[in-house]
């Protein structure tokens, strides 16, 4: 039933404990493990032209480690990962993402530093509105 599992993070600690839950699953399925993390473009609005292609190397750097962090967690379980930065909105992104991938099952915290700064669970709650697949979702009482 569940033979890709799409995994988006944004490095938080909250986003950590989801990727934990969905490596659990996948490793009792021998799923595919996706890890995703979004540039949030929306953060270059308010800059500068001169500053823009500094702060998107530092955030893609960010996402960078946190697939890092996710996928080997999963490697470590002896699963397939695969594993992809994209730019743009976050809910938009990971959305469009399982459609094209064909992803069965989407785990992701409730709230996460980058995700969530400003209303908590604003892009958890649009990708659970918005996708094609179900979405588990895990909240920040949860522990891995």
């Amino acid at each position: 039933m569940y033979d890709t599992i799409l995994v988006p993070t944004d490095g938080s600690d909250q986003a950590a404990v989801a990727a934990t839950h969905a490596i659990d699953i996948a490793a009792t399925r021998s799923a595919t493990v996706h890890v995703l993390s979004i540039v949030d473009d929306r953060a270059f609005l308010m800059l500068d032209d001169d500053r823009v292609s500094g702060v998107r190397a530092d955030l893609r750097a960010n996402a960078r480690d946190a697939i890092d962090d996710a996928a080997t967690a999963a490697l470590g379980r002896d699963l397939e990962v695969e594993t992809a930065i994209e730019t743009g909105h976050p809910a938009e992104r990971i959305v469009d993402y399982a459609a094209d991938h064909g992803v069965d099952l989407i785990v992701m915290g409730t709230s996460g530093d980058e995700y969530e700064s400003n209303v908590v669970g604003s892009v958890s709650q649009r990708v659970v509105r918005q996708a094609p697949t179900p979405v588990l979702t895990v909240g920040p009482d949860v522990d891995g």
